[in-house]
């Protein structure tokens, strides 16, 4: 059998496609509940890689307290680096929104476009990342943590225990996958 090609396809999953199966049990209130949820996360997706663009650029937004407007502005005023790798092992990176070590001050600022509450453990992870990935202890360095949400900034300062018991917990958690892993052959 000759099948069809389908190459502006190839590697994509459709909503309603085989790997999300789950729709098939769906009403029709619930198809729009999910549809609309998986909307706002591809807009959130497309205001990110916005948002990093305008700060590559420098290109500030007009002054709002609109969140998109306060984050772009304030990671250009920073002179901060968006979508920021932190890696400590395979098992455990992550990307920083927005990122700035400067002065012996770690700031790191995350931009959150759903509804959803955030939490600032994101953050503190972050943070213990880049300690691990550029050898900081969190105790030689100040941290400056910034949710960016509904319109308004959520600031966080952790503690050096904070950061500290991430990191060990990195650490350890690491080489427990790392076990598994090597029992996996």
């Amino acid at each position: 059998m000759n099948f069809n090609k389908h190459s502006n396809i190839e590697g994509q999953h459709a909503f309603l496609g085989a790997s999300r199966y789950h729709w098939v049990n769906y009403d029709e209130s619930k198809l729009e509940e999910s549809y609309s949820r998986f909307l706002a996360i591809k807009k959130g997706t497309e205001l990110h890689g916005f948002a990093a663009q305008c700060i590559r650029l420098g290109q500030k937004l007009s002054r709002s307290r609109k969140t998109l407007n306060l984050y772009v502005n304030d990671a250009i005023g920073y002179k901060m680096t968006p979508e920021q790798p932190l890696f400590y092992s395979e098992n455990c990176f992550g990307t920083a929104d927005a990122i700035a070590f400067r002065n012996g001050l770690l700031r790191i600022h995350d931009l959150k476009t759903g509804a959803t509450p955030a939490h600032m453990e994101q953050l503190e992870v972050y943070a213990a990342l880049f300690c691990l990935e550029y050898k900081m202890r969190p105790v030689d360095i100040d941290m400056e943590l910034r949710i960016y949400q509904n319109n308004e900034i959520l600031y966080h300062k952790p503690t050096v225990e904070d950061i500290a018991h991430i990191m060990d917990k990195i650490i350890t958690f690491d080489k427990i996958i790392d076990r598994i892993k090597g029992q996996e052959v």
